[in-house]
């Protein structure tokens, strides 16, 4: 049976009226689907959840409201407005026409750039298969819920651009999407942070909030390209982006509020016994979750990302706001290298730093909402501040990979390294002793005494809203 294209897959790019495009997604769709029955939320596709579907680019469009099951959700297709006469703005070809489509001697670059942003779609989802099990509130449950059916329709999204652009080679790559698996030893996940697991709701939060926001600076940095489909693809995947980015940094606060609240109440800073998460803890999987996503962007210094930028395939975070020539031949950025003992700020090609560049801006990002989680210790009278740790701390890829680096960034032996490891990262314990606080909490407006409970509800709607329908 044919898709009606604009009712079952809402789009702005005239599905309707393209024959071959139909056809191949007619051919991916079921694929999507199994994958989606097989991988998706475990348990919970006859449930009806409150979830936000977008119909159209426009303000009252963007995001329709109203419980839908999951199977059933209309995963779009949709490109943010065309802007007249744009141009590329960076690199050699800074200046000229976008392009329409691919430049033959791009093709096989910009096929790379959109299978590793694509392959991180499904694996999100496959990593948070087994959460709805153990959701703290319906309100949480809905959430998790919300971010896997737009990690689906980020899918939809890099599926249409390979289908559309990239020929045989494009339809191959798509059908790859959906045969990869999150942690399996075979068939893994491009990125290594997505074949890890995520366990437990405190790790979906430090996911959402870390991960899911190396995700937004990647899509910044392509919603730069000179190839405009991909750049207005990824500029209407940023404002479904955010959300993700919410769940993950309220999510966190209010973790770090009930654990005040009880410190308080309690005047200890052992929380354990009150069904909590300590600071001690929060931290050390703060550690690890924002070491592995800074891993996602990347060597230090890479003569990949020079040519994206000088092909004036990827630019920086915010490109047209940067008081620069924006072609970077003879420019200079600083960068931490290591010497001997030392980690220390060299001066090195700004094409070749890119990488760095947009680790930083990410660095300064995460560490706004680190501050907020702060000011709420702060507010609680709590003399306690949570850090990140220093960006050469357990890394596995780039300059620093081979080091062993404390969290305050001091080089040191493998012995101490292993001495100290425990108090730096989750341990067994750390992990056994919250997983025994993952129990579902099913009744509207209650929530697990682990964590506060939010602000405000979604949409207008009462926090004891039925969000999830059971």
């Amino acid at each position: 049976m044919g898709i009606d294209y604009q009712e079952r897959i809402p789009n702005n790019v005239d599905l309707s009226d393209n024959r071959r495009l139909q056809r191949a997604l007619e051919a991916w769709q079921p694929g999507f689907q199994s994958w989606w029955a097989e991988m998706g939320p475990d348990e919970f596709q006859d449930k009806e959840v409150f979830l936000r579907t977008a119909i159209s680019v426009e303000k009252d469009g963007w995001a329709n409201f109203g419980h839908v099951l999951m199977p059933d959700y209309r995963w779009g297709i949709f490109l943010a407005p065309a802007e007249d006469d744009r141009r590329v703005n960076f690199g050699d070809e800074k200046g000229k026409p976008a392009w329409q489509e691919v430049p033959g001697e791009l093709r096989g670059t910009l096929r790379r750039l959109i299978v590793t942003q694509g392959d991180t779609e499904p694996a999100s989802v496959e990593q948070q298969r087994h959460l709805g099990h153990t959701a703290p509130s319906l309100y949480d449950l809905r959430n998790l819920f919300q971010v896997n059916v737009e990690e689906g329709r980020h899918l939809w999204a890099m599926v249409y651009l390979l289908h559309a652009h990239f020929g045989r080679d494009g339809r191959e790559e798509a059908e790859g999407m959906l045969e990869r698996r999150s942690g399996d030893e075979d068939h893994p996940r491009i990125l290594g942070a997505f074949n890890e697991k995520t366990p437990d709701w405190l790790s979906f939060f430090m996911f959402t909030y870390f991960t899911d926001r190396d995700g937004k600076y990647q899509l910044a940095s392509l919603a730069e390209s000179g190839f405009d489909p991909l750049s207005r693809t990824c500029r209407f995947m940023l404002t479904e982006e955010a959300h993700h980015m919410f769940v993950g940094e309220s999510g966190v606060g209010r973790v770090v509020q009930r654990t005040a609240e009880l410190m308080r109440a309690h005047d200890t800073e052992d929380v354990r016994p009150f069904g909590a998460v300590d600071l001690a803890t929060l931290q050390r999987y703060l550690n690890f979750h924002f070491s592995v996503s800074i891993d996602l962007f990347g060597s230090e210094l890479s003569t990949n990302a020079a040519t994206y930028y000088t092909m004036g395939i990827k630019g920086r975070y915010q490109e047209t706001r940067i008081d620069d020539d924006h072609r970077l031949n003879d420019a200079l950025y600083s960068v931490i290298r290591h010497e001997g003992d030392d980690l220390v700020a060299r001066e090195e090609s700004a094409l070749n730093a890119l990488n760095e560049r947009l680790r930083d801006d990410y660095v300064k990002d995460c560490d706004r909402g680190v501050q907020r989680w702060n000011k709420i210790l702060r507010d609680h009278g709590i003399d306690f501040e949570l850090r990140l740790p220093h960006r050469a701390f357990h890394r596995q890829i780039g300059a620093f990979a081979d080091l062993h680096v404390t969290p305050e960034g001091r080089i040191v032996s493998e012995a101490e390294w292993n001495a100290g490891r425990e108090a730096w990262l989750p341990t067994p314990a750390d992990e056994a002793f919250v997983a025994s606080l993952m129990q579902g909490v099913t009744e509207p407006g209650k929530f697990a005494g682990w964590l506060a409970p939010p602000a405000r509800g979604i949409n207008g709607q009462p926090v004891d809203f039925d969000y999830v329908r059971l």
